[in-house]
């Protein structure tokens, strides 16, 4: 079996010099994995710090009655755990078999035998192996037997900084709390498609990307935003829902980018869309003449918060 998943921007195969691992979800890079990821660079000592995380997340596979929905896709996870410090990312193609390893196979197999692990860095939470027997005292007396340093981390104040915390920030709207847990805004992300053109129609065209319901997307309503498109950031007035106005069903995230609507040609294209702050939540208007009025406030509303 091949441990390591294929995705973009991570390595696969066995190392053949000695890293500095750290290992664990990583869902949303949150600013306590960060700690985690600089704590590995201080005890590396000059090698190289390598990142693991899991795809799907472990508990899709073992309890998937209890798997949570995700901050951050599998692509944006390694292109943001190299952002914050590491060398290398590897994606560990999470399985039944997998879960069915014992603790010390696990550390042998997929940390030492493949990584060359010569220091290991966890959250103090960490469990690992068949029904989550493996703990951060197993694997630092496991790893002292084979020559490695094992250290467990508290991520600062770990209550407060933990992917599920996010969650509940953004279930509840409040974006400005999900973003000072990751250190950044919460993103919600997919392919710009065609929508039902009212808003062009109505002089205020969006880039529209289907909800996907197996990650974290907030409450309905209109929110202070920018659009993340091939690497450069356009600020937008952003709307979730199903566009109770017109009697609408599926749920979007429709985003206006403010003082560039009408010139840009964004359908087919991979976008991130950043959420910053709630304007107000979603509501069902009489008329349009009313929609198009609250439109043109909802665009100050969201200049003023991004002004701050």
């Amino acid at each position: 079996m091949d441990t390591w998943a294929e995705v973009a921007g991570s390595s696969t195969g066995r190392r053949t010099s000695p890293a500095a691992v750290t290992i664990g979800t990583f869902d949303g890079v949150h600013r306590g994995h960060q700690h985690l990821l600089a704590r590995t660079r201080e005890v590396a000592d000059g090698l190289p710090v390598v990142a693991v995380t899991f795809e799907p997340h472990p508990l899709a596979v073992t309890r998937p009655d209890r798997a949570p929905v995700l901050l951050t896709t599998v692509e944006r996870r390694v292109e943001l755990l190299h952002e914050h410090g590491a060398d290398e990312v590897r994606v560990l193609g999470f399985t039944a078999e997998m879960a069915a390893w014992s603790p010390a196979e696990f550390v042998d197999r997929a940390l030492v035998e493949d990584l060359e692990a010569r220091h290991v860095v966890v959250g103090e939470s960490f469990r690992f192996g068949a029904r989550a027997a493996g703990d951060t005292d197993f694997l630092r007396e496991h790893c002292a037997r084979l020559g490695v340093s094992a250290e467990p981390l508290t991520l600062l104040r770990d209550g407060e900084f933990s992917s599920t915390q996010v969650r509940r920030h953004v279930a509840a709207g409040d974006l400005l709390a999900a973003a000072r847990v990751l250190g950044r805004p919460h993103e919600v992300s997919g392919t710009v498609t065609p929508g039902d053109q009212r808003g062009r129609d109505l002089g205020y065209p969006t880039a529209n990307v289907p909800v996907d319901e197996r990650f974290a997307v907030p409450p309905d309503g209109v929110y202070a935003g920018r659009l993340v498109v091939a690497g450069t950031r356009y600020p937008a007035a952003v709307s979730i829902g199903t566009n109770p106005t017109f009697d609408g069903t599926q749920r979007r995230v429709e985003s206006y980018v403010m003082d560039h609507g009408h010139d840009l040609d964004l359908y087919g294209l991979d976008a991130r869309v950043e959420l910053v702050e709630q304007v107000r939540p979603m509501a069902s208007f009489d008329s349009v003449d009313a929609l198009v009025v609250q439109m043109r406030d909802d665009v100050e509303a969201v200049r003023a918060v991004l002004a701050r």
